[in-house]
């Protein structure tokens, strides 16, 4: 009779496990993969400033994470849409919200981190190393006298506080390490708003002992920070990838196939080296006030910009991202047409608008936001001031008749006068094509229309970085 109620028991228990459903580990995460992501025409990735990894220098958007997205965008035949996440904490729920697609960000390959995300296949191994102050006087001493004041042996780090951020990898490693060494490193967490480069900025201007990095950010940081030490490793080699969600299997299968191809060629290597083996060139960076990933200058003429936007009731980084597109910033620079100077106004129109000498900063700025205002005024009847700017950006580029050109053919097609994009703007693209430049309702004949189309487009996508990365 016992054995039976055994058996009944068992019975049951097991019908209440079967019946019983197991959590979904998908349950929460965005299903968001390709083809979606094809039909919206945009990548969104998430990435994060840094001193290499996305950064404006003297006017241009660069850095490592920056210029191999570019990269991927164009491997898969899309916009890339950078979404800027200010605090790590929250990058990985920013990827499976839905609300980015990729993270474009060194991150370690951890059993942990793989719970929550799937990494593409890695781009390169890196060891972790600490980094800590030399002492004062360094310069005058000898590199075994060095040596003796500085953590070689990672048992010394007992008791010895170590400031790194919460969510990394760095952290776990360091919980890691204190088991292995048998002691408690006073791990000191801090949050995800600040970044690597800083917390080694920090550790040489002594606001604190010690941090860890890994061992190429630590390696270009050394190059301006030249009282650190690195070279006490603190991990074995570990694989460094970016990520996607779990739900995104095709997308991830796409990254992978273009890391593939990008690490079989030369330009991956080209573009790692650009970043994070040219100490020259980051140190000329860094030293520079034109440097800019968490405020900072575009360029030496931002005070007579900002009056001059001012002028035109324009954010003063629109001009500026407009004025790099004309002139890089040149007050010396003649197009093969005569055009002249950091706003590349041809002699007349500077003279129309009271620009005497061209090459004059001042004289330029003056004239070209004369010209700006003129154009304004112009295009008064567009009403909404963001269209109203496109319009402005588009006649400064190919001179305004050819715009008026297109927005007749917009009416006469059924698009809206008053809307730049997929609008007007289609029709100055068209307006390359004999059969609409020998439309009735043109008068300006011919137009290379992606000129002003490229020109719209890339100011405004120059101003999106600059707000960003540059202070108001």
């Amino acid at each position: 009779m016992k054995k039976m109620a055994v058996i009944f028991m068992g019975m049951m228990l097991l019908m209440g496990c079967q019946g019983k459903k197991e959590a979904d580990p998908l349950a929460g995460i965005a299903k968001i993969d390709l083809p979606q992501i094809r039909e919206r025409g945009k990548l969104i990735a998430a990435t994060g400033y840094g001193a290499t990894s996305y950064f404006i220098y003297k006017g241009q958007p660069m850095g490592y994470e920056y210029e191999l997205l570019e990269r991927l965008a164009d491997h898969l035949d899309l916009e890339v849409e950078l979404k800027i996440v200010r605090d790590m904490d929250e990058v990985f729920d920013v990827l499976n919200k839905g609300e980015a697609d990729i993270i474009a960000l060194g991150l370690t390959v951890t059993k942990e981190r793989a719970q929550k995300i799937a990494f593409t296949r890695h781009h390169n191994t890196i060891r972790q190393v600490l980094v800590q102050r030399k002492p004062d006087n360094w310069r005058l001493m000898k590199l075994h006298e060095i040596d003796r004041l500085l953590i070689r042996d990672p048992i010394d780090l007992i008791g010895k506080q170590v400031h790194v951020w919460s969510g990394s990898s760095y952290y776990s490693r360091l919980a890691n390490l204190s088991d292995e060494i048998g002691g408690d490193i006073d791990i000191v967490p801090v949050s995800g708003d600040l970044s690597t480069e800083e917390l080694i900025g920090m550790v040489a201007d002594g606001e604190i002992d010690y941090t860890v990095a890994d061992e190429h950010i630590a390696r270009i940081n050394s190059s301006y920070y030249s009282n650190i030490d690195i070279e006490t490793p603190v991990s074995f080699p570990q694989r460094i990838a970016w990520a996607v969600r779990k739900t995104s299997p095709e997308l991830l299968a796409a990254v992978d196939d273009w890391v593939t191809e990008m690490k079989g060629g030369v330009e991956y290597y080209a573009l790692y080296n650009k970043y994070y083996k040219d100490r020259r060139a980051f140190r000329e960076r860094a030293r520079s006030q034109y440097y800019a990933f968490k405020g900072g200058a575009v360029s030496k003429y931002d005070s007579l910009i900002k009056v001059c936007a001012d002028d035109l009731n324009w954010d003063w980084r629109l001009m500026a991202s407009m004025i790099y597109q004309e002139s890089g910033f040149d007050p010396g620079t003649r197009s093969w047409a005569g055009a002249t100077g950091l706003m590349q106004l041809m002699p007349e129109t500077g003279k129309q608008f009271g620009g005497k000498d061209l090459y004059d900063p001042v004289e330029n700025l003056h004239a070209g936001t004369n010209y700006l205002k003129w154009l304004d005024k112009i295009w008064k009847d567009v009403p909404d001031s963001l269209e109203r700017i496109k319009f402005i950006l588009a006649s400064y580029n190919a001179g305004q008749g050819h715009v008026f050109d297109a927005r007749k053919l917009a009416r006469k097609y059924g698009k809206d006068p008053a809307i730049w994009d997929d609008n007007v703007a289609y029709y100055v693209l068209k307006k390359s094509s004999k059969e609409f430049f020998n439309d009735d309702v043109v008068e300006h004949g011919y137009c290379r229309g992606e000129e002003p189309f490229n020109y719209v487009n890339e100011v405004l996508d120059r101003y999106e970085h600059y707000k960003r990365l540059v202070s108001l």
